[in-house]
């Protein structure tokens, strides 16, 4: 079964991971899919998260090691974040170090430019 959806647009890549949940079970194969597309040579990564109701800690050591393989914040963008993984992300002020949009389009434009 997939676990992510992978939309090339333009020189980005959108990635959306296919569950609701993102902990330890799933981050590890996330982590591997993720560092294979960019060893292919997508270094700039919109992660969209519109599906995603839970992360854990492993799901934010994924994504922060993401972030270090592109090349980092940079180069990488989450969106269409639910209030519900927005505040794991504010609790462990992880909102301070990730580019986060509200939209895939914003995520988009502030990659592009």
């Amino acid at each position: 079964m997939d676990i992510m959806d992978i939309r090339p647009i333009d020189q980005l890549t959108v990635v959306e991971p296919l569950r609701n949940r993102i902990d330890a079970a799933l981050a590890v194969r996330l982590r591997e899919e993720l560092l294979a597309l960019i060893e292919q040579g997508q270094k700039r990564l919109v992660i969209d998260l519109s599906r995603v109701d839970f992360i854990d800690s492993s799901g934010l050591g994924l994504l922060v090691s993401i972030m270090k393989a592109v090349g980092g914040h940079q180069n990488l963008a989450i969106c269409n974040m639910k209030d519900s993984v927005y505040s794991v992300f504010r609790l462990t002020r992880m909102d301070k170090i990730f580019t986060i949009v509200p939209t895939e389009s914003e995520a988009l434009a502030r990659l592009a430019s």
